[in-house]
């Protein structure tokens, strides 16, 4: 009976959440189908006004923003997956000198903010002739993107039996096939969770866009939605359509990778 009270209980909070999370979306995306010129709210919309939608990509040139953000959130995603992989595995399941200063001088990634870095940052990639460039938006994410994804994928090489390794290695197998044929096919969940919270965190960077970029056929999504949002300061609906826009790829990436995500978390947890 008490078991079966918490278990309600568990239910009636995660259910209590759940809504404080979801009252926004809904707000935004009942906005987004009133009709132009409507009160932000929850009101019931006149109809499902679909036609703010293609106007807020019209309007808002979110294709060639979309395009850009795409092109920056993919390379960034392949480069960091590749790297922290490697980092991760030679730290890992790997014994070198220098191994543990070398691992925790790479998590000053994670300890030093971006805002913190961004006016040096400048200045350097604008002596290299970086700035209004892709590459001004890719290195400096792979470089922050790389120190977490190192610290995500050794805390999964470490937690495969070192039994496996071995067999894999009396078997003539060398690091590189044991890598990506015996221990990397294990960490699927993993690997698929660090691809979603790497592109997740990619998608919705601003601030390195807003001081890197000037050029407007370089600006990525969310800088994009913030010059929309300046020019149209009060049509609530449209700027709740430029806001779902900008979202859907984060929202439909979590949707295919839900049940990888959540497995990798938890994996993540148990072990650590």
């Amino acid at each position: 009976m008490i078991a079966r009270r918490e278990q309600q209980l568990t239910y009636l909070l995660l259910g209590v959440f759940s809504l404080i999370a979801l009252v926004p979306v809904a707000g935004i995306v009942v906005t987004a189908l009133q009709a132009r010129g409507s009160a932000a709210g929850f009101g019931v919309p006149d109809g499902f006004n679909l036609e703010n939608f293609a106007t807020a990509w019209e309007e808002g040139n979110f294709a060639d923003y979309l395009r850009s953000s795409v092109i920056v959130t993919v390379s960034v995603v392949a480069l960091s997956t590749l790297l922290s992989i490697l980092a991760g595995y030679a730290f890992g399941m790997m014994r070198f000198r220098g191994a543990t200063v070398l691992f925790y001088l790479m998590l000053l990634g994670l300890m030093v903010p971006l805002e913190a870095t961004i006016v040096p940052l400048y200045y350097d990639l604008r002596d290299l002739s970086l700035t209004d460039t892709y590459w001004a938006l890719i290195l400096p994410q792979v470089g922050a993107s790389v120190a977490f994804g190192t610290f995500w994928m050794r805390a999964f090489f470490r937690s495969v039996p070192r039994s496996l390794v071995e067999a894999a290695r009396l078997d003539g197998s060398s690091s590189w096939t044991t890598l990506w044929r015996v221990v990397l096919p294990l960490g699927r969940p993993a690997v698929l969770t660090m691809v979603a919270l790497i592109f997740m965190w990619t998608w919705n960077e601003f601030l390195l866009a807003l001081v890197m970029v000037s050029d407007e056929g370089l600006r990525t999504a969310p800088l994009g939605l913030a010059f929309f949002q300046g020019r149209n300061t009060t049509d609530y609906a449209l700027l709740a359509a430029g806001s779902v826009i900008v979202a859907t790829p984060v929202v439909v990436l979590y949707v295919f990778l839900q049940r990888h995500f959540i497995r990798g978390m938890l994996a993540g947890a148990v072990k650590g």
